[in-house]
């Protein structure tokens, strides 16, 4: 059988099957109990129906998962109509699939496979797609275990359908993972089935649920309709039956036994859904609390009180049931200009909004006054997060562009290449408004890269040999970055802040960017406390490791001997070398804990013997640094670790302060307020301070032949795209097929969605690219034009390929290469750099910390050899000063050896 992720998503209990048409309105059916407890239904769709069941969707999406077959639609542009109005998955046959998968956008997982050819046909059609598997009329449920069993843990969810199916049937098939499709008509919450042909709803939901319990009760999670935590409870099958039965919240109490929520307080629920969590030992109740809340102290929740928009759409529907007379809500609720008006104002203000705090803020305004239009007009919070629901399954984009007074006002001109949004310009350079104030952003608008459908991650693919030069090179575009002008502007007062400030000034960056307003100093003096530095023993184990790795490594760098070079007889130039004696060391946080950063930065300092290493990293929010860091710092010899980040930390390091030791050189990677300190430090002659380079965000560039592991390559682009949504990975394939091609971006796809950090690498993947080539050659080209940080090569033959690389910061050779063992363990430094300045910088290496001398000795013969080259040259310079000290030395050997003189 073909081999698939596994039926990863959370799955319904069944599914009820019910003829749409039989409905006048989506109200119609979710007051069937029934239909509703399951939160999923099936239904067909036919060309005649088409209009009415797309009605239904939009009306019901959010509320109800409808599961749609489209098998007798004849167009594929109708499936795509379904699946735009809101189908939680549409049913496909396998005459549909070939044009169905010609359609950009369209999410696999919400495709389900109804095969309508031979075995082996479909075996072929369905591998690799991710779609479910639907079997149709089932002759024996046994037959259906057995295909389970089969297929093994990696395979498709399946549904199956059964005329007259029993309940022990359908909850075999449940036990199985299997989804029942069962007609609505043939389900009860009766707690005993009225007949052989009724299967209990309550059955069904209890069929997988496990509990480690030794009185067999079920831990209940019960939740309002928004997702909101209310309490925790316990159930068992006699108060499911019951709560399934009444339309309510019914559990079971320890003490009193049967529970009906509100029978006594009034504080009663209506039952929405029941559902599990993922692992089936957990139940969830959703419901509408009504009366003063859920808790019996009357307060919403039994966590306390609802907070953010909950806790406001509660006030503001309380105000407009009984507003104080004056009150400013109840005049808004009263003067809907006015409440326009407010809109408009907070809107703008939000637009015009630069800080952290000032967005906050704004943000909060415009959620306020729009919160009180929705609640005025009866529009609740499930409302909305229900059209949002409904919007973020569209298969069709809209184009994004902004309406005419809006686009006129922030110089915006819609429908510009390809369909991009231009901004408007008319002089050439960039206005005001088109300055963001992002991390970084795609290079396009509308740029096709990243999700492809919903949840497909997805790099956009090239062919070279289909493109121009020049579209190849713009794809290899780093997403661009914030203003150069505007970045300055932000960090040159921090800077000036600092260096006239000191300790105070620096411990105000940290108190207002780190939150960290318990901290009374900004230096952390060694010794560092042992109780800063408690780790697990794995974790000192394995820094322990990668110190003596990278020791070993940049140890081996080291010039030990004096370079001497006789350049002419009796002229002998010398080289030596010294450690910079005090150098910063800027170790970041932000997104992740970086003690690798640590290692790599300050085992080097170590092995050059700087005198001085002081090293700088932004605290938690509690004032305290990671345990990681500090004893990276301990165990290179840190004189201290400033508390701080940003430029702040950089100024604080390059001028010094009443605690924080001013160094020789910073080195280390940062954000671009960082990169622009660093720069402006260095250029500024009062600071006597010098960097190792500039730094960008990271970046991977990845070439595969044929040989190539797919999941390996995809395991390596995704090490870089999980660092953050402005680092870019590059994947250039070499002579491979459309098959191993679609083999990598499958892994890429699977693998990205079982990271915790998902969200960073769609941001990654929607300004990175796939280049499909045809020779090495082309290849390396390719890359050495980019110039990437890593350049890894999944080859046959890496260390021969090897010998054409001209520019990259490291490179990874052969399968069993990950960059992931530069970035902490190998040896090599993984401080390196990026968007293209590995064509002119190396990363940081022992010679980033020592310094070269040189020195010249004469002998009097050598003094006679070059001296009247340097005479010459100092008299072309006019340089008299430098001939005649030249001219003096000679006239005295002259005189000495009576040169010149008669006999």
């Amino acid at each position: 059988m073909p081999s698939h992720s596994g039926p990863s998503e959370h799955l319904p209990a069944f599914l009820a099957a019910i003829d749409l048409q039989k409905y006048t309105s989506a109200s119609d059916i979710l007051a069937v109990k029934e239909l509703a407890y399951t939160g999923a239904l099936y239904s067909t769709v036919t060309s005649q129906t088409l209009d009415s069941t797309l009605q239904i969707l939009k009306a019901t999406v959010g509320r109800l998962a409808l599961y749609i077959d489209c098998s007798a639609l004849e167009s594929t542009q109708d499936i795509v109509h379904v699946l735009d109005a809101g189908a939680a998955k549409a049913f496909v046959t396998s005459q549909q699939v070939p044009e169905l998968q010609k359609v950009a956008n369209v999410d696999s997982k919400r495709i389900v496979y109804h095969p309508t050819v031979s075995a082996d046909q479909a075996e072929s059609q369905l591998d690799g797609t991710g779609y479910g598997l639907y079997l149709q009329n089932v002759q024996d449920v046994g037959t259906v275990s057995k295909l389970v069993d089969a297929m093994g843990k990696e395979r498709p969810t399946v549904y199956a359908a059964k005329s007259g199916m029993s309940e022990k049937e359908a909850v075999e098939l449940r036990r199985r993972d299997v989804v029942p499709v069962i007609p609505a008509t043939h389900l009860t919450t009766n707690t005993t089935a009225a007949g052989d042909d009724k299967i209990r709803v309550a059955e069904l939901l209890l069929a997988n649920i496990q509990t480690d319990r030794p009185d067999g009760l079920f831990t209940t999670l019960v939740t309002d309709v928004r997702g909101v935590a209310l309490g925790l409870v316990y159930s068992n099958p006699e108060s499911i039956a019951a709560s399934l039965s009444s339309a309510r919240g019914v559990y079971w109490s320890r003490k009193r036994g049967l529970w009906r929520k509100g029978d006594t307080s009034g504080d009663w629920q209506e039952l929405v859904r029941i559902d599990t969590d993922c692992d089936n030992d957990c139940l969830r109740f959703v419901v509408r609390q009504q009366g003063a809340g859920f808790c019996h102290l009357s307060t919403a929740t039994c966590f306390g009180d609802y907070n953010g928009l909950s806790k406001l759409e509660r006030t503001l529907q309380s105000r407009k049931r009984s507003a104080p007379e004056g009150s400013y809500t109840k005049r808004l609720f009263e003067d809907s200009k006015m409440l326009n008006a407010k809109i408009m104002e907070e809107a703008q203000e939000l637009c015009e909004a630069e800080s952290k705090e000032d967005i906050a803020a704004e943000a909060a305004d415009v959620l306020y006054f729009a919160l009180t239009k929705a609640v005025a007009a009866g529009v609740s919070l499930e409302d909305i997060e229900r059209n949002l629901d409904g919007k973020s399954v569209k298969v069709k984009r809209r184009k994004g562009d902004a309406k005419g007074v809006f686009a006129e006002k922030f110089g915006v001109v819609n429908g510009g290449p390809n369909g991009t949004a231009a901004a408007a310009s008319t002089n050439g350079g960039p206005r005001k408004e088109e300055i963001r104030d992002a991390e970084s952003r795609p290079k396009r608008k509308d740029d096709p890269a990243g999700m492809n459908g919903e949840g497909r991650i997805e790099m956009r693919r090239i062919v070279t040999a289909e493109e121009k030069p020049e579209v190849i090179l713009e794809a290899l575009q780093r997403p661009s970055q914030r203003s150069t002008e505007k970045i300055m502007a932000i960090v040159q007062p921090i800077i000036k802040d600092v260096r006239e400030g000191g300790d105070k000034a620096l411990l105000s960056y940290t108190h207002k960017f780190e939150k960290a307003t318990s901290l009374t100093s900004p230096v952390l003096k060694a010794p560092f406390p042992e109780s800063m530095m408690q780790l697990p023993q794995e974790t000192i184990e394995a820094i322990d490791i990668s110190f003596e790795n990278i020791r070993k490594f940049h140890a081996a760098q080291a010039e030990t001997k004096t370079l001497e070079v006789e350049t002419m007889p009796g002229v002998v130039c010398s080289r030596f070398s010294r450690p910079i004696e005090r150098v910063g060391l800027y170790v970041p946080g932000g997104t992740a804990v970086l003690p690798s950063t640590a290692l790599m930065l300050g085992v080097p300092a170590m092995v050059a013997g700087c005198k001085k290493i002081v090293m700088a990293s932004p605290p938690r929010a509690d004032g305290k640094l990671t345990p990681e860091v500090v004893y990276v710092a301990h165990k290179v010899g840190a004189e201290s670790i400033v508390l701080a980040g940003g430029a702040q930390a950089v100024a604080a390091m390059a001028y010094g302060t009443e605690n924080v030791s001013k160094v020789d050189k910073i080195l280390g990677p940062g954000n671009q307020f960082v990169t622009a300190a660093k720069m402006l430090v260095s250029n500024d002659t009062t600071a006597q301070v010098s960097i190792d380079m500039p730094a960008g965000p990271s970046e991977v560039l990845v070439i595969a032949d044929a040989t190539s592991n797919p999941a390996f390559v995809a395991s390596d682009l995704l090490s870089q795209a999980e660092h953050g949504t402005d680092s870019q990975v590059v994947c250039i394939t070499v002579g491979c097929s459309d098959k191993q091609i679609q083999g990598i971006e499958e892994e890429l796809h699977n693998q990205a969605m079982a990271l915790p950090r998902v969200e960073m690498v769609k941001g990654a993947i929607s300004h990175s690219v796939l280049l499909v080539t045809a020779t090495l050659e082309e290849a390396m080209d390719l890359s050495n034009a980019y110039a990437p940080e890593h350049l890894i090569l999944h080859l046959a033959s890496p260390i021969t390929a090897r010998d054409l690389v001209t520019n990259a910061g490291s490179v990874f050779c052969g399968q069993w290469t990950p960059e992931s063992v530069g970035d902490y363990s190998a040896g090599v430094n993984h401080s390196l750099p990026t968007y293209g300045y590995a064509k002119q910088y190396s990363g940081v290496n022992l010679g980033s910390y020592v310094k070269f001398i040189t020195s010249s000795h004469l002998t009097e013969q050598g003094l006679r050899n070059v001296g009247p080259a340097v005479m010459r040259l100092a008299q072309v310079e006019e340089l008299e000063a430098h001939r005649r000290a030249v001219e003096m030395r000679l006239g005295v050997l002259d005189q000495r050896d009576g040169v010149g003189k008669s006999g």
